[in-house]
């Protein structure tokens, strides 16, 4: 498909679900920058840390919810296309959260596509996740021929929200409209894991976890890949999406070249994650981990953190509650190879990442060296018991009555603290 670069762009309307985080509002960003004559970021929040940067761009900020019917089709209203980027439970607490994973990912999206159909818009850019044919089972180089992964089979509510949410969206493709009877055209984009500067969910994570000292293995196999994937060329590829849903191109006919089509979309160099990781916690002073755990072991773990966490249900959405250390659906994804091939997309969009891994991760790690070097880092957590308790040991040392256990205690703290030093 080889289009100018704002076809189907200029002088056109369109809304992002999600536009306040990492990926949407870079969407935004670069849909003001082609030419649209409006961009509405429709989010839960009315704030971010690019808010600011997208109001002096000229991007409206729409706070609302994909739930609420009302919401979806204020902020829908006289739009030309929409990105659906709006999504809850990708790792961590979230993921564990089923019933607003499902409000959120399935009938979120069944808001959307009602919305679209009865406002009479004509394309609906989908942004779905590997993880609808992936859940454990090795995939080298696969593609959009595989079937999605059985619905009772996912091991996390987000995998499988996801696939029912990508499948409703596709099949809703070519459905014509309740005001116009004009069809609306959908199709699926598959990113890979996101990184770039100021990604907000998963690097984060990973520099907590190395900050406190509780990085302390890999899981899986050196040999093991997995895909990932810059957020410009993640933009680009939902741009040209886009392009690919416009039915007035001449000499394309009638049906476009994207329509009711999923597309995986990655960098094009599948790395071990750990191996990928390494210059980024290098560059930060971390260490990667020496020690390997295997994937049978880790699963072991991660179903512990998921059971424990179910039991806190009640208070997952509590900012004093910490994410687990691990769960299942993420052991899968660092210790089991699954990458795709982006072909189908260069060969239907014209996708070709413009920004190379070695270049992206050198824009991430200068992003967070600067932001490090606006920081202080704090003691491991071994650094914080080991003095919290040294801090007890004083202070019974002084008051306590050297009655029952006490004597002792004191004597095994002091033979510590001496082989310590």
């Amino acid at each position: 498909m080889h289009l100018s670069e704002n076809e189907g762009i200029e002088d056109n309307v369109f809304v992002v679900t999600g536009g306040l985080g990492f990926v949407g509002a870079a969407l935004c960003a670069e849909l003001i920058r082609r030419g649209a004559r409006e961009v509405r970021a429709f989010d839960i929040r009315n704030t971010s840390q690019w808010s600011d940067d997208l109001i002096a761009k000229g991007v409206r900020i729409l706070q609302g919810d994909v739930v609420s019917k009302d919401d979806v089709e204020k902020a829908l209203q006289g739009a030309d296309c929409v990105f659906h980027l709006a999504s809850f439970g990708m790792s961590g607490k979230e993921m564990l959260q089923f019933g607003r994973v499902d409000e959120v990912n399935v009938n979120g999206t069944c808001r959307i596509l009602d919305a679209c159909s009865a406002l009479g818009i004509r394309r609906l850019v989908y942004v779905s996740t590997y993880n609808v044919v992936f859940g454990g089972k090795e995939i080298v180089n696969g593609n959009e021929a595989l079937p999605y992964f059985p619905i009772d089979d996912h091991v996390d509510s987000y995998g499988r929200s996801k696939s029912v949410a990508e499948q409703l969206v596709l099949k809703m493709n070519g459905r014509p409209s309740k005001k116009n009877g004009k069809c609306l055209y959908t199709c699926a984009i598959r990113p890979a894991a996101i990184y770039g500067p100021g990604e907000d969910r998963h690097l984060p994570r990973i520099v907590s976890l190395s900050k406190l000292g509780l990085l302390p293995f890999k899981v899986g196999e050196d040999n093991v890949k997995a895909d990932w994937i810059y957020v410009d060329n993640l933009v680009l590829a939902l741009v040209m999406a886009s392009m690919g849903l416009l039915d007035d191109i001449p000499g394309k006919g009638k049906k476009p070249v994207a329509a009711g089509q999923p597309y995986f979309i990655c960098d094009g160099h599948p790395v071990n994650t750990f191996e990928f990781l390494r210059p980024f916690l290098k560059s930060l002073d971390y260490d990667i981990p020496r020690r390997s755990l295997s994937v049978e072991h880790a699963l072991l773990l991660g179903k512990f953190f998921a059971v424990f966490y179910t039991i806190l249900y009640p208070w997952l959405s509590r900012s004093w509650l910490p994410p687990p250390l691990l769960l299942p659906a993420e052991v899968y994804k660092v210790g089991v190879t699954h990458y795709f091939s982006y072909l189908k997309a260069k060969e239907e969009l014209g996708y070709t990442p413009m920004v190379s891994p070695k270049d992206g991760m050198a824009a991430t790690i200068s992003y967070w060296q600067e932001k490090k070097r606006r920081m202080l880092d704090g003691p491991t957590l071994i650094t914080w018991v080991l003095v919290v308790g040294g801090m007890i040991a004083t202070l019974a040392a002084a008051y306590l009555p050297a009655v029952g256990p006490v004597p002792l205690w004191l004597h095994t703290s002091l033979k510590l603290c001496t082989h310590g030093a």
